[in-house]
């Protein structure tokens, strides 16, 4: 960065968050109050080419992040020589392979939704190496997660190899190829958070693993550079926003948004309702193993010597079953119509929902489960099938906190809630019931950015230290349970029934 460029960064005092996620980039500018001045969001498309494959264009992920940025600046009314900073947050575990010496993408990004790998996977667990896997990067060999994608995309092309061997290969995560289009492609890097979601990252000594990645044969030269997620990223390319601007921060969607609900403390937890479910606890600097198929992986708070862990639970479909009854099916108009629909009815009507529609994450780990609508009769009506939707979503983060207490020795005691559907207040007081504790929905439900602004505020200078983060944060609605353990019992048990009855399904073909 210029001598001049850096005077004016130490000036400002905006920090613009790009949220590149699933089905939509968004970014926001933020102030030094913690308030939202400016938002930008843009949609793409996404790809199924067969069953259990989807695929996004890397280009799609630059352009709407790029278009995401353009329109919050020019919504806060600032440019981007006002701002200190910007910070990354992404959907992880997807796989962007391109060219360096181009910069073009030279495959299709393999999205974390992908199932493609699932016979890599079960080769390799046949063979006894999950326990070692498990030990090193705190994660299960599923196709949920990079490594395979990357031993997946060699197999099939046998020319990347070849540019691997020459040095000209490269792969990341999605912040990796954020960064490298933001900097020109100065900068090859990603972060602690979204290595440790690659099955190649060592999570107890913070690197690259030697026999992870010999085990899954990938070259190490196409890896990017690892830094905790505070860290000077690079700084983009003038002609890119208008104005050379540090990138501060990077850190996977779910830990931005444990940071962004500032769950600073051991134990404290949160659940993100976007197109998945992901419900994160702080685990301090303990490295818990869980017993209940459950990750560990490293937090946005981590730096070399001083790993912050954090357990997870992944729930592969939330809103996008949400999307499904929209686009899909026809039953409602926009996503936000579910609750309405929901609402005309008392119950789901004996209709329970699992939307196993690429496989089951935690706890089962099955990618070969698939979708199924239970207990369908006659009088069942648009309004049933919207409520065991909601349900659906509930009941599926409730049995990830059962197993998450259990690995933690505690109960969770509150849950934090964000992401587009923890507006849904019907989805909420259903979380509560089915929890059996508080669900906390705070004002700002878009923790995930809000997360990665604080990350790069605090790394600018802007906010002095997490206490001062931690007093941004408010609270919009506490939702308590209303109904008794009985009830709560009875639905749980009704929904492992039917989960039951997806399991290995497409593996029966």
């Amino acid at each position: 960065m210029s001598p001049a460029a850096y005077t004016r960064r130490m000036a400002a005092t905006y920090i613009l968050a790009l949220d590149q996620g699933t089905t939509s980039s968004r970014a926001l500018v933020v102030d030094a109050r913690g308030q939202v001045v400016g938002r930008g969001q843009e949609e793409f498309a996404q790809h199924y080419p067969e069953p259990g494959r989807v695929e996004h264009d890397p280009a799609d992920l630059w352009q709407s992040t790029l278009n995401a940025a353009r329109k919050a600046l020019r919504a806060a009314g600032i440019g981007a020589r006002e701002l200190a900073a910007i910070g990354i947050t992404n959907q992880r575990e997807t796989l962007v392979a391109w060219d360096r010496r181009t910069g073009e993408p030279v495959a299709p990004a393999i999205v974390w939704q992908d199932r493609r790998t699932a016979p890599i996977c079960e080769e390799l667990r046949e063979a006894g190496h999950e326990p070692a896997v498990q030990a090193a990067s705190g994660l299960i060999l599923d196709p949920y997660f990079t490594g395979t994608k990357v031993t997946w995309l060699l197999r099939e092309r046998p020319d990347l190899r070849r540019l691997a061997a020459e040095g000209n290969l490269a792969f990341g995560t999605v912040d990796s190829w954020l960064v490298w289009k933001l900097t020109g492609g100065e900068r090859h890097v990603t972060d602690y958070t979204n290595a440790s979601r690659t099955l190649l990252f060592n999570i107890d000594s913070g690197a690259w693993d030697d026999g992870l990645i010999e085990l899954l044969d990938v070259p190490r030269g196409s890896l990017p550079e690892v830094l905790p997620s505070r860290g000077e990223f690079g700084t983009t390319a003038e002609e890119v926003l208008g104005a050379e601007v540090p990138i501060l921060a990077v850190a996977g969607d779910q830990q931005a948004a444990l940071f962004g609900q500032a769950c600073f403390a051991e134990g404290q937890a949160k659940n993100t309702y976007g197109t998945g479910c992901f419900l994160l606890a702080h685990g301090g600097g303990k490295s818990v193993r869980s017993a209940n198929r459950l990750l560990t992986s490293l937090g946005a708070g981590s730096a070399p010597g001083q790993l912050e862990y954090v357990l997870e639970g992944s729930v592969f479909v939330a809103g996008s079953l949400v999307q499904w009854l929209r686009d899909g099916l026809g039953l409602i108009e926009a996503s936000s119509d579910v609750e309405e629909l929901a609402r005309s009815v008392a119950d789901a009507g004996g209709v329970t929902i699992v939307p196993a529609f690429t496989g089951l994450g935690a706890p089962h780990w099955d990618p070969h489960a698939r979708g199924a609508v239970l207990g369908i009769t006659r009088g069942v009506e648009r309004g049933h099938v919207a409520r065991a939707a909601l349900e659906a979503i509930a009941l599926s983060s409730a049995e990830l906190a059962l197993a998450m207490a259990s690995d933690l020795g505690e109960p969770i005691r509150e849950l934090r809630a964000d992401g587009g559907a923890a507006r849904n207040d019907l989805l909420m007081q259903l979380q509560a019931d089915y929890l059996g504790c508080p669900v906390v929905r705070p004002r700002h439900t878009e923790s995930t950015a809000v997360g990665a602004a604080y990350l790069a505020g605090l790394e600018a200078g802007v906010w002095a230290g997490q206490d001062e983060v931690e007093a941004l944060w408010a609270v919009d609605r506490v939702f308590e349970p209303v109904i008794g353990e009985d009830e709560r019992g009875g639905k749980l048990a009704n929904w492992r029934r039917a989960v039951a009855r997806t399991l290995r399904w497409a593996a029966e073909e």
